[in-house]
């Protein structure tokens, strides 16, 4: 691996520092301390969410936590006493969108001078944007970051009573606290949290540095947040994390075990899991996704590069070689195995026989999707400061040629498809056309078929009548 100078000490950000002790009673109190439940009913608030599926349910979470203050949801934003930017911080486009947004709301705390504005989430994490906030946006009330969410309604609370802006940002999260209330978005699939933080400070990621080491939760207070969504009604549980292969090294269990245990819920249907570092994808961990029937045949395998020297500048962990005997074991032990996976096109000093191993090996896997991405640079991140940058054009040209490759690989697989029949779990009405309901395969294949009462939330068999790049068309099966 590339020698890498890791700047450790961004992690020690401090804005509020609680002790230890405070931070144990606050991980053993209640999520809403009793004078605070319903102190606000009729007001209104309005989640704005950024970034990843760990950011969006974070926002549940927060959605929980102020309708247990009496606060209801809203979408119009003339409407809201409190509007929060659930913000993420992997690219830096991202966080210049969320503070234009956040100009353009301005004008709304002179309509209605008691409007709490606040950023939370991972942009808060990084010093630069606590010091922005506090020189170019005065007006924004509430600050917090990614540790402390848990504190919203206090800090809700204070900024209420308070003529400045309320920052209290953790540089980390001494305990995990369990058991908040969570306002879910879909009474069909729910996320659920096993483990916050990542250790492995690939050069182009911001993660470690927003939220933090690896932590995770138990794995009786997994399973029991499981069975109470399986007894709600739900069908489909995705376990998350930002490595959740790396789930329980610092508890001394690991996620195959955890997978097992979750995957025997009673009246469980569907379990994925997202996303993994190959770097610790363990023969048990494969063997437990073949012999869990409830677990989903999906895998979502991020690779990034199919250059060793990229991948040892990346600092990934891992080479070329045994990625693809990974992917040889998995297809060993799970036969129909969809493999999706995100790639990373120009990074610094890529040369034409890097990105020429990486379209190799795309042709090699064969993934069902890739998600691809081209670099750009993230300030604070090691890749940052590194020489010898990709010309845009020519990474424009790689990525488009990635894409044809991996567009057709797909197209093949779905056409492959046809005449099968698959089970489905339906979602809902089709983002694109009214007349179409669509739902998922287990393997995560997008299927359309026509609308019909009585099929959303359901199981159903569906035959596979036609296919595209990116979607399937089927009808049930009596």
């Amino acid at each position: 691996m590339a020698d890498l100078e890791i700047d450790v000490e961004r992690l020690d950000l401090r804005v509020h520092r609680p002790t230890i002790a405070q931070r144990e009673a606050m991980a053993m109190a209640e999520p809403v301390r009793e004078e605070l439940v319903n102190k606000y009913q009729g007001k209104r608030f309005l989640l704005r969410t950024y970034g990843c599926q760990m950011n969006e349910h974070d926002t549940e979470i927060m959605a929980g936590l102020l309708q247990t203050m009496g606060y209801t949801a809203t979408d119009v934003e003339e409407d809201a006493d409190l509007i929060l930017f659930n913000t993420c911080a992997v690219r830096e486009n991202a966080e210049n969108k969320v503070f234009g947004e956040i100009g353009r709301v301005r004008p709304l705390k002179h309509r209605n001078p008691n409007l709490l504005l606040g950023v939370c989430g991972c942009m808060p994490q990084e010093k630069a944007v606590q010091e922005k906030v506090q020189k170019t946006y005065p007006w924004i009330d509430l600050v917090f970051g990614t540790h402390n969410l848990h504190r919203l309604p206090e800090l809700v609370e204070t900024a209420m009573n308070s003529q400045e802006t309320v920052m209290e940002v953790w540089d980390h999260a001494q305990y995990l606290v369990d058991d908040l209330p969570k306002a879910r978005q879909d009474g069909l699939r729910a996320w659920v949290t096993i483990q916050y933080g990542c250790n492995k400070f690939c050069t182009y990621c911001i993660v470690p540095y927003t939220r933090g080491r690896e932590r995770s939760r138990t794995l009786e207070s997994i399973v029991d947040e499981v069975r109470g969504l399986v007894e709600a009604g739900y069908q489909e549980i995705t376990l998350l994390g930002q490595n959740v292969n790396d789930y329980g090294l610092d508890l001394g269990i690991d996620f195959a075990t955890l997978l097992r245990a979750v995957g025997q819920v009673d009246g469980i249907n569907r379990v994925r899991f997202t996303t993994s570092n190959p770097w610790n994808f363990t023969d048990e961990l494969i063997a437990a996704i073949a012999e869990t029937s409830s677990v989903c045949e999906h895998i979502h395998l991020p690779v990034q590069s199919g250059s060793n020297r990229i991948l040892s500048v990346m600092n990934r962990g891992y080479s070329r070689e045994y990625y693809l005997r990974l992917v040889e074991r998995i297809r060993a032990k799970i036969p129909d195995v969809a493999l999706t996976t995100d790639i990373i096109v120009g990074f610094p000093s890529e040369t034409d026989d890097d990105f020429q191993a990486t379209l190799d090996l795309v042709r090699e896997v064969r993934y069902d999707t890739a998600y691809t991405f081209m670099y750009s640079p993230r300030t604070g991140t090691p890749a940052a400061t590194m020489p010898n940058l990709v010309e845009e054009d020519v990474t424009k040209y790689r990525l488009q040629q990635l894409m044809d490759v991996q567009n057709t690989i797909s197209r093949q697989y779905n056409e492959q498809l046809v005449g099968t029949t698959a089970q489905v779990l339906v979602e809902g009405a089709s983002k694109k056309n009214d007349a179409m309901l669509q739902g998922r395969t287990r393997s995560n294949k997008l299927v359309l078929l026509p609308r019909e009462a009585g099929l959303i939330g359901s199981l159903v068999p569906v035959r596979i009548e036609s296919a595209n790049t990116w979607t399937l068309k089927g009808t049930v099966q009596r």
